[in-house]
């Protein structure tokens, strides 16, 4: 008889061409075929009669590649899907209303983003430059945060997407001692340039909240006084102003505004200065040294301070007297620089250009998601009119510093 572990399709396609000899009985037959069967059954080989063969397992190289396609597939939508996260971004902040869309997140590099064992490798490389060789401006970062100048953006367009979003912004500012001279012509120019069409809540931080002038305010808009402490000298208004809007993020503006724009106060709007400078995180060109080397650049220069910057290093010089972002991220800055002028402070240092140089360092780690051209900060006074600035949006008042300050 045949073995059980012969297949019985195969038995019978294989006899299907087979016949009996002349005189031959199929029993005798199918017992000299028996060896053939039997061989064609496993594979061609023949074993021992009275053994039993091993089960036959199915091949496993099919289900390894098919394993090794999943893992490359699902693998490569991870890490080269657009949607990927981007290193650093932060989540939204609490503050934020819920719902509404969500721009850009600020990306964050470490001070030290490379390591071979044990030693930190700084990362350095090529310097933007503001100004090209045709004479034309840069209106992307290579970390493709875009640089606001006139011509760059429709404003209709972002009005609109910014009105459905139902945004409101705070403009924060402060106006100690003799600097509350200033106040009244800033809130005035604000109300006739800055984010007209928009909510706005104005925050005046001031140590004379009696002397805050009365000036007319469009529907939607609120001027709210807050107070704080004087100080002997400007340089600790200066760096005081970190702690304070830091202190009132997590108080309140995250729950008031989704917007928060720090300002100085000695300054005048001139022209337009709307939606198209919000983002996560934006920070404001230098007038005095968007078109200079990074050597030039007044960061601070000796490593003892947190505000260190070496002199390869560095992106662009921003100005302290314009920043800002959404509310969760102006708290994040202001934290960490008041974070770190207290450690200088704790070490007997001050930074050469006080909380500005710690704005610099800070924006050099934290990329920000915007930056706006020196249309948004300058002084006609010193710098004259040049024609790449096709506005001057937010200019310096005319004044004796010393006089100022020291009074």
């Amino acid at each position: 008889m045949l073995r059980r572990s012969i297949r019985p399709e195969a038995e019978a396609r294989f006899l299907e061409f087979q016949e009996p000899g002349p005189g031959q009985s199929r029993d005798n037959f199918l017992r000299t075929l028996q060896p053939s069967v039997t061989r064609l059954a496993h594979g061609g080989h023949r074993e021992p009669m009275g053994t039993f063969r091993k089960p036959q397992h199915c091949s496993l190289r099919p289900v390894a590649f098919l394993l090794i396609m999943l893992f490359l597939v699902f693998f490569g939508a991870g890490v080269l899907s657009p949607r990927m996260p981007m290193l650093g971004t932060r989540q939204q902040g609490a503050g934020e209303a819920a719902g509404k869309p969500i721009s850009l997140h600020a990306v964050t590099l470490s001070r030290y983003s490379v390591f071979k064992g044990h030693l930190p490798i700084r990362m350095v490389y090529p310097q933007p430059k503001v100004l090209t060789p045709s004479k034309d401006v840069l209106v992307l970062t290579p970390w493709l945060a875009p640089i606001i100048w006139e011509g760059t953006f429709n404003i209709d367009i972002l009005n609109e997407q910014f009105r459905v979003q139902n945004v409101t912004i705070g403009l924060t500012v402060f106006a100690i001692k003799k600097y509350m001279a200033f106040l009244k012509l800033f809130l005035e120019t604000a109300e006739e340039h800055f984010m007209v069409g928009h909510k706005v809540n104005y925050y005046v931080f001031t140590d004379r909240p009696a002397d805050v002038p009365r000036v007319p305010l469009r529907g939607g808009r609120r001027l709210l006084v807050l107070e704080a402490p004087g100080a002997a000298r400007w340089q600790d208004v200066s760096m005081r102003r970190m702690e304070m809007i830091s202190s009132f993020c997590a108080q309140r503006f995250l729950r008031e505004v989704d917007f928060l724009v720090c300002a100085d106060v000695d300054m005048r709007f001139r022209d337009h200065v709307g939606v198209e400078i919000l983002s996560q995180l934006f920070g404001t060109l230098h007038p005095g040294f968007y078109g200079a080397a990074r050597e030039a650049f007044t960061y601070e220069r000796r490593p003892q301070s947190q505000a260190h910057i070496p002199r390869d290093q560095g992106d662009f010089y921003y100005m302290g007297a314009f920043f800002g972002g959404s509310v969760a991220e102006v708290h994040r800055l202001t934290t960490a620089c008041h974070q770190a002028m207290m450690a200088d402070w704790a070490n007997g240092i001050e930074a050469v250009w006080h909380d500005e140089s710690h704005l610099n360092r800070y924006l050099l780690d934290h990329k920000p998601t915007k930056v706006l051209s020196p249309e948004y900060m300058w002084d006609e006074q010193l710098l004259g009119w040049p024609a790449i600035m096709k506005k001057l949006r937010y200019v310096a008042v005319p004044k004796d510093h010393q006089e100022i300050r020291h009074r």
